[in-house]
Parts: structure tokens; C-alpha cells; sequence
């Protein structure tokens, strides 16, 4: 996962003779991200480390508690706690084959049903009978759990199988919770639906090919997104399709196009289907004066009734040392669910904000931050958002790496 850079401390514990190569390929493990997907591979893969007999375990953690206050008569104040745990090990069957496996749980569902506000935010529904507009909705409690098997056919080739209930499909640049360049932002982006909200996906199958620096991959997975009900699995339908190419031309950079069928994604929408498609280039480098890292996106849903929307995001943050990490999210909307009965309606958003991080013990650090966003909402006479609206968070948390 992103953000798993590994200690130098523990490197004596390893063993050295394993190569420390990608699950899915002949490449250094640092470019993977979340499910299959890449990141750049100067990216840090910080994380815990341990040797199992001949399995290689990374583990990482976060928790946070965040005071939310979002402005105007669609906005609201809340207080929850978010955050995950999860796990990967890596196991060589024998010189061509490897086995790995994943695991991700979610603290979100304890916020309860209905998330936390955020403006212009839309998604899953909260209650099963209502839109979600206005405010986030809590990821499931288990949000990856997944096995792979790679095959090594020479030194420049590799295939791939990824099982996950739930896991990710190949559509999307990385999950926003685990990009490099967006990790530490508290809020979720107001583009997830048109970028990676396939992360949490009850039943995925992903058959891929690397080569060398080219990854093609294609899923069959449930088109369906989670129900209201946070702690349970939902059923697997396999009955939509994903295909993404990747390239990481050099070490500082990850590029993916990918285009997916969704078969009735909205459970208060059974009938309409979706179409999407993606691109997006993730950065990463690290600099005299400090590490940046930055993701552009773009992302498509053509529905079935003919509506047709896009969405935009840029996203960078900027450590200068291990204490502070300075964030930075731009991004634009079209979306027929903002005003009651009109039709798509553009809105966008730019956040900004800082963490300060306290070194605790080697794996554990503890921060403060602040978040400030604007929003720029669409005009409505019978719900509007009100002048000037506007989001803050201020949060502490804990980070197991």
C-alpha cells in the first residue's frame, strides 16, 4: 500500500536471499497501491515488516477523530472517528509463482449510517430509500478481502489472477485513501464516485499481464455498490466489466486509462446502468527541499437514461521533513443530483490544509491537522446552499507505519 516505506531498523530482520519484488510482477514491491493497481515506484512503502517462516508481512494502520463543520442550510456539524487497519502478505510458492494475500477493515461504520456532512458529496445511499447528498457515507467494516497467484513466464513477463469478496476492480486510478498524493487529507474527494468508488466491491475477479513497465488487466465484478448496511457482505453478482492499461514510465511517474460497464450501481436506481471511463498520472519525487506528490484524474459516467457527467481532481501534498506534511485538492463536479429536479449541474471545490506529526516510537507516530475548503455550489431556489459555503475539519491521529 502507499505511504508503506520500509524502516531501515528492520532491515537486518529480513531476509535478504527473498527478492523484494511486486506481487504481480518483476518490480520493485514500492509500486504497488491499493487491489492491483500502481503508484510511482519512488513512492515510500513505509509500513510494519515481519518475516513469517516464508511469508513476507507488511501491516499499517490510521485512526482519526475529526471535528466537521460544514456551512449554510445544507451543511451541518459532526463529530466521528475513521480510519482503517490492514495487512498484506507475500508468500514465493517456488521460483515463478507467488502467493499473496490482503486484508482491510474500516472503523467508519461505528460513525453510523449516515457518514459525516460534506458538501456536494453524492453517493450510496444512507437509509435504503433515500439519496445521499451532502454528506459521506461510512465504508463498509471489511473493505478488502483478497488473494492473488502470479506467474512468472520470464524476466520481462508476468500473469496475474486477483480474487477479491470484497476487493477492487482494475478501474480508477488508486483508492484516494491510499494515493500518495492524497493519503493524509481527511475528506473524502468530492469525485470519488467518478474516479475509484469501485474500491469496496463485493466479489471482483482480475486477470492480468505485466510487461516490464505495462500492466493490462481486465475485471468481472459486481456492479452493485454497498448497501446501507455496513457490517455485512453483500451478494456477488459478477455481471459488470473493467479494463485498465498502466505505465510507469520512470521511477517519478504512474500513468492509467481504464473504462469499465457497471450493471445497475445504484440500488435506488435499479434500472440504469453506467459507463466510465478514466485517466489519470501520479507524481512522486523526492527533492533537496522536500518529498511532492500529486495525482491529475479525470473521470466519465455516461448513465443509461443519456445523462452524461464528468469530473476532474488534482491533489498534492508536500512533506518537507517527517513532522509536517502541507495538502492541496482542486476538483470539479457535474452532477444531476445537487439541485432536486434539474438536470446536471456543475460544482467544484478547492481544500487546503496541514498536519504536524509527533514520532511516538519507531512505528507510531501521533498528528494534529486542520483542513479549510471552498466550495463552489450551483445556484437553487427550492435547497440552496446558502453564500460563501464552505467545509472545516480540525482532527488528530494515530499512524501505525
Amino acid at each position: 500500500m502507499p505511504g508503506m516505506e520500509m524502516p531501515r531498523n528492520d532491515m537486518p530482520a529480513m531476509n535478504m536471499a527473498m527478492p523484494m519484488t511486486g506481487a504481480y510482477g518483476f518490480y520493485s514491491m514500492s509500486r504497488e497501491a491499493s487491489g492491483t493497481s500502481w503508484q510511482p515506484d519512488a513512492a515510500p512503502h513505509s509500513g510494519i515488516h515481519l518475516m513469517v517462516d516464508d511469508w513476507m508481512v507488511m501491516l499499517h494502520g490510521r485512526a482519526l477523530g475529526i471535528a466537521d463543520s460544514q456551512s449554510g442550510p445544507r451543511g451541518g456539524n459532526d463529530a466521528f472517528a475513521a480510519g482503517m487497519v490492514m495487512a498484506m502478505a507475500t508468500k514465493p510458492l517456488d521460483s515463478d509463482d507467488t502467493l499473496g494475500l490482503h486484508a482491510m477493515m474500516s472503523i467508519d461504520p461505528f460513525m453510523g449510517r449516515r457518514g459525516y456532512p460534506l458538501l456536494l458529496a453524492t453517493g450510496e445511499t444512507a437509509d435504503g430509500t433515500t439519496p445521499l447528498v451532502d454528506r459521506q457515507h461510512p465504508h463498509d467494516l471489511f473493505m478488502e478481502l483478497a488473494a492473488s497467484l502470479s506467474h512468472r513466464l520470464n524476466q520481462s513477463d508476468n500473469v496475474f489472477v486477483y480474487f477479491g469478496y470484497p476487493g477492487e476492480p482494475a478501474l480508477g486510478p488508486s483508492a484516494y485513501m491510499h494515493r500518495i498524493s492524497g493519503e493524509d487529507i481527511p475528506e473524502t474527494p468530492i469525485s470519488h464516485h467518478w474516479l475509484d468508488s469501485t474500491h469496496v466491491t463485493f466479489g471482483v475477479v482480475t486477470l492480468g499481464w505485466v510487461h516490464e513497465d505495462w500492466k493490462l488487466e481486465a475485471s468481472q465484478f459486481t456492479g452493485r455498490e454497498p448497501d446501507q448496511f455496513r457490517f455485512n457482505f453483500d451478494s456477488a453478482r459478477f455481471d459488470s466489466t473493467a479494463v485498465r492499461l498502466s505505465f510507469n514510465p520512470d521511477p517519478h511517474w504512474s500513468l492509467q486509462v481504464s473504462g469499465g460497464y457497471l450493471k445497475s450501481p445504484e440500488l435506488l436506481t435499479p434500472m440504469i446502468d453506467q459507463r466510465r471511463l478514466t485517466a489519470s498520472a501520479t507524481y512522486y519525487n523526492q527533492f533537496s527541499f522536500g518529498a511532492v506528490a500529486a495525482t491529475l484524474a479525470f473521470g466519465n459516467k455516461h448513465l443509461s437514461d443519456g445523462s452524461d457527467e464528468s469530473a476532474g481532481l488534482l491533489e498534492a501534498e508536500y512533506r518537507p521533513d517527517d513532522a509536517w506534511t502541507l495538502f492541496g485538492r482542486g476538483e470539479s463536479i457535474g452532477s444531476n443530483e445537487l439541485v432536486p429536479g434539474a438536470a446536471v449541474r456543475g460544482a467544484g471545490k478547492m481544500s487546503f490544509g496541514a498536519i504536524h506529526d509527533w514520532r511516538l516510537a519507531d512505528h507510531l507516530k501521533f498528528g494534529l491537522g486542520g483542513l479549510y475548503a471552498f466550495d463552489f455550489t450551483p445556484s437553487s431556489p427550492t435547497a440552496p446552499y446558502g453564500g460563501g459555503a464552505h467545509g472545516a475539519m480540525g482532527f488528530v491521529r494515530i499512524v501505525a507505519d
